[in-house]
């Protein structure tokens, strides 16, 4: 196995392994990366046994077929030292000996055999589902906040992918919470009768960001009975998904909450952070006291003191008393994209529902702390 590419492109597609690959594992292929050379093509293969990558790269100078595997972070990790646009020269000297030069510098590095890399079918029987890019990674975006990261109720270690219907249009909905706080972010399809609800878990939901960050490429996506894939330009994201039954989320989000607060989120969250600075628990309460045109939001901790600051608001009716977890305030605040951010309260202790002005399809319901 001979060939030759450009450090810059082997790198990109390395860069998106390790997220797959465990760093410690007790299965060591599965530290490495498998790289096949084949039909004009190098392709590129990482798993961690729940989630497979794969990218082909065709800008590639094939001396001689083959395959191997070697540590995706040592190879990563060379290449990121090596000057960009260098030239990589590689050749599988033996079994388990893969020489790279580049330049004036020279390594060997160990290997496995392909036959120990577990092999995967690219079979789905769905139908593929176009999607924007843009748009599904802000669905991915403004409900991963609120991915529970309790391992003992792993229905709620994901976003809930789910078809939903409105005024005669079709939407795929996500839905992620952690009973604390619910996320729902909608973005409008083609209708298609061949999807079925899943749970798509979170270190998959930040691989899929991390890859959709970094190109516009055409995005579609495919379903079998317990597995996921995403295809994005020459790369493929395949994925298992949670097994398991997302809860009625529903039943949650208030419908009655009459009393609404508009502030600025900007100077909301600012505000937030700077009160919350006394206080070295960023899951410390902010208590709010609200007013007909300003918030007053003070922290107190035993510890190390207490903070306060008033904003200006409008609300729309009496005086209401509600603190919350200052993190969850800032992580939902974050990803509103109106100037101004909308709360629908209906006391000091119901679940309240924050709006986005400029995203109808997108919601979030937070909890009140007791403090």
């Amino acid at each position: 196995m001979q060939f030759v590419v450009k450090r810059d492109i082997l790198l990109k597609s390395l860069n998106f392994v390790q997220g797959v690959v465990e760093k410690k594992n007790t299965l060591p292929i599965l530290s490495n990366v498998l790289l096949q050379l084949k039909d004009n093509k190098l392709s590129i293969v990482a798993t961690d046994l729940d989630i497979i990558f794969y990218d082909e790269i065709s800008d590639v100078k094939i001396l001689n077929e083959g395959s191997t595997t070697t540590s995706a972070a040592i190879l990563y990790d060379i290449l990121r030292k090596i000057s960009s646009n260098s030239e990589l020269k590689f050749d599988l000297k033996s079994e388990n000996k893969l020489s790279l030069k580049s330049e004036n510098a020279d390594f060997n590095l160990l290997c496995l055999p392909t036959d120990n890399f577990p092999s995967f079918a690219d079979e789905f029987e769905g139908q593929e589902i176009s999607l924007n890019n843009n748009r599904f990674l802000k669905l991915l975006n403004k409900t991963r906040i609120s991915i529970s990261n309790d391992d003992t109720r792993h229905y709620l270690n994901g976003i809930f992918l789910h078809l939903t219907e409105a005024h005669g249009r079709n939407f795929l909905t996500g839905v992620a919470t952690d009973s604390h706080r619910l996320s729902s972010s909608s973005l409008e399809i083609e209708k298609t009768d061949d999807f079925s609800s899943l749970i798509l878990p979170r270190k998959t939901v930040f691989q899929l960001c991390s890859l959709l960050v970094e190109t516009s490429d055409q995005l579609t996506m495919q379903t079998s009975e317990n597995k996921i894939k995403f295809t994005i330009g020459n790369i493929k994201l395949i994925s298992k998904v949670i097994d398991g039954k997302f809860p009625d989320y529903k039943k949650v989000v208030p419908t009655s909450n009459d009393k609404i607060l508009i502030v600025s989120s900007k100077d909301f969250i600012n505000s937030i952070e700077r009160v919350a600075s006394v206080s070295l628990d960023r899951k410390e309460g902010v208590k709010l006291v609200v007013n007909k045109d300003n918030v007053q939001l003070s922290v107190n901790s035993a510890n190390s003191g207490e903070g306060n600051e008033k904003i200006k608001a409008e609300f729309t009716s009496e005086n209401v008393n509600i603190s919350f977890n200052s993190k969850y305030l800032i992580d939902i605040a974050s990803e509103v994209e109106d100037k101004n951010l909308k709360m629908n309260l209906k006391d000091s202790v119901s679940p309240v529902l924050i709006e986005d002005v400029s995203d109808k399809n997108s919601y979030y319901v937070i909890m009140p702390m007791k403090i």
